[in-house]
C-alpha cells in the first residue's frame, strides 16, 4: 500500500453530502438517529444526503462528482467512478450478508449448484445511458446477475460453459413507488431482474439479492433454489454489495479531513448501538431497505446488526481486489488500476481513536 503522508489542514467545508443504498448502513442509521446532523451543528456545517435531494444530484450516487460527498454503496458504481478518472479515495469496507440467491421455479428441482448444469440463466441486457462510459458502471443488475452466477458455479465445480446464458430485458419493474429511471432511495425499488422472464419459463433461474427482491419472488410465485449465504466459501459471495467500500474526494481528505473523520465516527457510535438495539435497528430498516419486516430478517439474518462497522482489514481488502478484477473480466471498467494506490486508511483509524477516547 502507498504511503499516506497526514492532511496539512482542515477547513469546514460549505456543507457535507452523503448517500447509501437501500441496505443495512452505519451511516444511514446515524443519520436516522440525528446524530450526523447533531455532530455538525455547532459548525453551521449543514448534512445532507442525496437520497432526499434533487434529481439532478442524486446522480452524484453514480458518478460520484461531488467534492463533499461520502458515499457507502455498491462497489461497481465506486469501482467504475474511479476506472473512468474520478479522484475518489476508498476508506472503509463492510460485509454485510443480504440474501444473494438464485430464484427458480418451484417444480424445478434446482436445490443446489450442481443442479445448474445445463439450465438457461437470465443476463439482463446492458443499460441505456446517456454518458456511453458510465453504461459499465450502471448495468448494475447485468453486473451482480454475472457474478452471483460466477459464485453459485464455482461452488457446483461449475463454469459458464456448463449453462446456457439467456439475455433479457433489464428493465426494474417497480412497485407501489416510482418509475424505472427513479434515483436512490425515491419510491419503493422491488427489483425484479427478469422474475416475469422466469414464472413464464422462458429462463430456469435468475440471481437476486436483498429484502425487496424476496417481496418480489414472493408476488411473482417463484422461489429460492441456492441460497448464496449459505455457501461456506465468502468467495462465492463477492458482489456489488459484498463488500461495500465507502468513499470520498480526495479534496475531503485534503481539505476537510478533521469533518470526515468526525463523520465516520458518528457512523462508528451508530454501528455500536446498533449492536445492542436490534429491535430499533430492524424499525429504522424497513424504511432504508424498503422490505417487509419478514423480508428484512431473511434477508440480513439475525446477527447483521453486530457487524455494521467498516474495516480496511487484509481479508476484505482481498475480496474487494476479487471484486475489481471480476468486473475488469466482465467489461465493466474503463481501464484498470492498482488497488493499493487507491486506498487510504488515515480517516478511519483517526475516527476509531476518536471514538476510543469518547468511551
Amino acid at each position: 500500500m502507498a504511503t499516506q503522508t497526514a492532511p496539512v489542514a482542515s477547513t469546514a467545508p460549505s456543507e457535507i453530502w452523503f448517500t447509501r443504498c437501500p441496505v443495512p448502513t452505519a451511516t444511514g442509521l446515524a443519520y436516522k438517529l440525528g446524530w450526523l446532523d447533531e455532530e455538525f451543528a455547532a459548525d453551521g456545517v449543514p448534512v445532507r444526503t442525496l437520497q432526499e435531494s434533487t434529481p439532478e444530484n442524486a446522480l452524484h450516487h453514480y458518478d460520484h462528482r461531488l467534492p463533499t460527498l461520502i458515499r457507502e454503496g455498491g462497489n461497481m458504481l465506486a469501482i467504475a467512478a474511479r476506472a473512468q478518472g474520478e479522484p475518489t479515495k476508498l476508506v472503509g469496507l463492510t460485509w454485510i450478508e443480504e440474501a444473494q440467491a438464485i430464484l427458480v421455479r418451484p417444480d424445478s428441482g434446482i436445490t443446489e449448484p450442481a443442479h445448474l448444469k445445463g439450465k438457461r440463466l437470465a443476463l439482463p441486457n446492458w443499460s441505456d445511458h446517456e454518458i456511453p462510459s458510465h453504461i459499465r458502471g450502471t448495468s448494475i443488475s447485468r453486473g451482480m446477475s454475472l457474478l452471483g452466477y460466477k459464485g453459485a458455479l464455482h461452488a457446483g465445480g461449475l463454469t459458464f460453459d456448463d449453462v446456457d446464458v439467456v439475455e433479457v430485458d433489464g428493465t426494474i419493474r417497480n412497485i407501489g413507488g416510482a418509475g424505472r429511471d427513479s434515483q436512490p432511495g425515491r419510491g419503493t425499488l422491488n427489483k425484479l431482474w427478469a422474475i416475469d422472464a422466469l414464472a413464464a419459463g422462458e429462463v430456469d433461474a435468475v440471481y437476486v439479492k436483498g429484502a425487496s427482491a424476496l417481496d418480489g419472488a414472493r408476488e411473482a410465485g417463484v422461489v429460492v433454489g441456492i441460497n448464496l449465504d449459505a455457501l461456506p466459501d465468502k468467495a462465492s459471495r463477492v458482489n456489488n454489495g459484498t463488500p461495500r467500500p465507502i468513499t470520498v474526494h480526495q479534496s475531503l481528505i485534503d481539505d476537510h479531513f478533521d469533518y470526515l473523520v468526525r463523520f465516520l465516527e458518528a457512523t462508528l457510535r451508530a454501528a455500536d448501538w446498533a449492536a445492542q438495539n436490534v429491535e430499533r435497528v430492524h424499525e429504522v430498516l424497513q424504511a432504508e431497505t424498503r422490505g417487509s419486516v419478514e423480508a428484512v430478517t431473511q434477508a440480513y439474518g439475525a446477527d447483521f446488526h453486530k457487524t455494521l462497522h467498516p474495516t480496511l482489514d487484509a481479508d476484505r481488502l482481498a475480496l474487494f481486489d476479487q471484486q475489481k478484477k471480476a468486473l475488469g473480466l466482465f467489461g465493466f471498467l474503463e481501464r484498470d488500476f492498482a488497488l493499493a494506490d487507491w486506498v487510504d486508511p488515515r480517516p478511519l483509524e483517526a475516527a476509531y481513536e476518536r471514538l476510543a477516547r469518547s468511551r
